[in-house]
């Protein structure tokens, strides 16, 4: 008999606890649909400790709530990026519970309000970044990512920003999760203008696309090709080592990269640059061999070879780059630029050197000398200044360059000419 009492008991207290927090709902809806948001949330808080052991019913309605309550909150701007994210967590833990339960109540709506969440997080992040916050929006595309990891696009996105954001630890982990997903970004894009709004809208498949524009409600067609990111998940792997100093995990990865993307001539480039880093100059001369012989007439890759030559201060090497730029393309207008800034690195070492003399007899002949050189150096970019100029008059700082080149060597007819111009 005794047995039996605590049995009875037991269940009676089961479902008082049950009834309880039925009641605890009602009054948290009551308070939500009258605008208090706070207070359902409050009042949620307060049979937290009932839901854990209610049935599974009962639990996705709590959760239900509790999500819809930080969601209002959120789109009220009350502590936006936190009740967001509250909201998620509500939601996701009640798909959870009613895909176990096999009862889907609430789960079409909870879906819809996740989808509104990683919108509104994506919208914030780019928000974020016209601000330069970078840190913040990168936080808000991973949080998008983590509610929907069949878009990984946002992953991609949240480790670019991260790298913005200067965390390379942070973005190094997503890319190697990116990396882990095999994930490329290789996709076509569908748009087409609708007639209405004017915009041009996008859409995820053809199919879409053309029924709306067959219906009439848009036109003009068009698709983009997006090409795959791999190669640019492993170099910026590789760079994200050589900013932290790890130059063996570097290069590891940038062989990775070319094995993954062996037509990508940057990958070459990159993994010539940390050989070029290390001292290791034939290794360096070697795999620059190999990108000019994939594309012995590729300006592009030629001006980047003297790019990294010059970084290098190999001046001989940049300046045989830079004129084999010249001759392909003689409206190359940066290998002009570059070529003459390069040459005007000489200038500093002469004033210095101009710097440093005495008065005495022997020491103004030093100095004479040093006046011609830099004289020389001057005649000697001018053409190159002439030609940066002629191909972009409203570069003016390419313009004040030259306008000191001839004021230096007293060329006041010339100078006079440009100075008109601007």
């Amino acid at each position: 008999m005794k047995s039996r009492y605590v049995v009875m008991a037991s269940a009676l207290f089961l479902s008082v606890a049950g009834f309880a927090q039925k009641n605890e709902i009602k009054a948290a809806e009551k308070a939500l649909k009258s605008g208090s948001a706070a207070e359902a949330i409050t009042i949620l808080t307060g049979a937290e400790s009932l839901s854990a052991s209610a049935p599974d019913a009962e639990r996705a309605q709590f959760l239900f709530v509790k999500g819809n309550a930080y969601l209002d909150l959120a789109n009220k701007n009350v502590e936006a990026d936190k009740n967001l994210s509250l909201a998620a967590q509500a939601y996701q833990q009640l798909l959870e519970v009613e895909k176990t339960s096999g009862k889907q109540k609430y789960s079409v709506q909870a879906a819809t309000s996740i989808t509104d969440i990683k919108n509104k997080l994506i919208n914030a992040a780019i928000e974020d970044t016209k601000k330069e916050k970078n840190a913040e929006g990168a936080k808000k595309l991973y949080e998008a990512y983590m509610l929907e990891k069949k878009d990984t696009i946002n992953l991609y996105y949240a480790a670019s920003t991260y790298v913005n954001a200067k965390d390379y630890d942070t973005a190094l982990k997503l890319y190697e999760e990116l990396k882990k997903l095999n994930y490329s970004g290789k996709a076509t894009y569908y748009y087409a203008i609708n007639k209405v709004s004017g915009q041009n809208d996008f859409f995820n498949n053809v199919a879409d696309r053309d029924r709306l524009v067959k219906m009439g409600t848009h036109e003009k067609p068009t698709m983009e090709k997006v090409p795959s990111k791999r190669g640019e998940i492993y170099k910026n792997i590789a760079l994200i080592y050589v900013q932290q100093g790890k130059s063996d995990e570097a290069k590891k990865a940038v062989s990775d990269a070319r094995k993954a993307n062996p037509d990508d001539t940057s990958l070459i480039l990159s993994e010539a640059n940390l050989y070029l880093e290390s001292k290791d100059m034939e290794t360096y001369k070697k795999l620059i061999a190999e990108a000019l012989e994939k594309n012995p007439n590729d300006v592009d890759l030629i001006f980047n070879l003297g790019v990294v030559s010059a970084n290098a201060k190999n001046y001989a090497e940049a300046e045989k780059f830079y004129k084999r730029v010249m001759e392909l393309d003689p409206k190359y207008i940066n290998a002009y630029i570059n070529f003459a800034a390069m040459k005007l690195e000489d200038e500093k070492v002469i004033i210095d050197e101009m710097n440093k003399l005495g008065t005495s007899t022997s020491d103004m002949k030093k100095y004479d000398v040093l006046k011609k050189k830099r004289e020389d150096l001057f005649k000697s970019i001018i053409p190159y200044l002439q030609k940066a100029v002629e191909l972009d008059p409203k570069n003016t700082d390419v313009t004040k360059t030259l306008l000191n080149v001839y004021s230096a060597l007293e060329m006041t007819a010339e100078y006079k000419a440009l100075k008109a111009k601007m």
